[in-house]
């Protein structure tokens, strides 16, 4: 009975600490994430280019789409924050949906550009990647 008393004027609810341990922001955990697959992008476009792979161009592309969302992302979560003023009456609550629809749309631009290269070699089959199929299974691997 006692604890229950105890319990109740802390507000603490079901055993917890009426607090949260999230950061205050992302904004590192952003950084970290684009950096990251900007390093992904840069050793994969460099030897898919390299080596002519278009399984490694369009990772690559894949990668440089999510350093694209994340960036998206992150100025969505920043102009969340600003406030409302007379022309932006709701502020700027509707920038992480619109940064998901401008991620969607860069997606779908990559998608028609890759399929769009790809029915282009389906023509003109390249004998030569064949001999470079360790360098690409070593890269996709490190990646």
């Amino acid at each position: 009975m006692m604890d229950h008393a105890h319990h109740q004027t802390h507000g603490h609810s079901h055993g917890g600490h009426g607090h949260s341990h999230a950061p205050v922001n992302y904004n590192r955990a952003f950084a970290i994430g684009i950096a990251l697959n900007v390093g992904f992008v840069a050793i994969e476009a460099f030897y898919g280019w390299r080596v002519d792979s278009l399984a490694l161009l369009a990772d690559a592309g894949h990668n440089l789409s999510d350093v694209a969302g994340l960036v998206l992302a992150w100025a969505g979560t920043l102009a969340v924050n600003f406030k409302p003023d007379a022309r932006h009456t709701y502020g700027f609550k509707r920038a992480t949906i619109l940064a998901a629809f401008a991620n969607a749309l860069l997606l779908l631009l990559a998608m028609g550009g890759l399929t769009w290269e790809a029915v282009g070699r389906l023509g003109a089959p390249q004998a030569a990647l064949q001999a470079q199929g360790g360098v690409i299974m070593a890269v996709a691997g490190v990646n």
